[in-house]
């Protein structure tokens, strides 16, 4: 079974929206876990946080976990949807997909320790 592995939240101003989640919810955020285009929400179970954007869209961006990227992607284009490229980060490896119908998601293989 596939689950929700990770999700994001587009925001244009990192600051502003830690600020306003953390006074809404007392949220707080690893400092190790963020860089200055993210700024991951600490103990978050599944794993968030927000992505710094041009222009923030009005929904979460869902990643879906899987154990092969390469062979999920393959599976989505075999399946008439489209993948990007997977790209690499220190949580490992993702990308956007969309299904059959254009509708977006992510999918993202965990790196070792996540």
């Amino acid at each position: 079974m596939i689950n929700l592995g990770y999700f994001t939240l587009d925001t244009v101003d990192i600051a502003r929206a830690k600020a306003f989640y953390g006074a809404l919810f007392g949220w707080t955020f690893d400092d190790d876990a963020s860089r200055s285009t993210y700024a991951h929400v600490a103990g978050s179970n599944p794993p968030f946080g927000f992505t710094k954007v041009e222009r923030a869209r009005d929904y979460a961006n869902l990643y879906f976990r899987v154990d092969d990227i390469a062979a999920t992607c393959a599976r989505v284009n075999a399946l008439g949807g489209k993948s990007a490229i997977p790209a690499e980060s220190p949580t490992g490896l993702s990308c956007a997909v969309h299904d059959d119908q254009g509708v977006s998601f992510s999918l993202w293989q965990a790196g070792e320790g996540f």
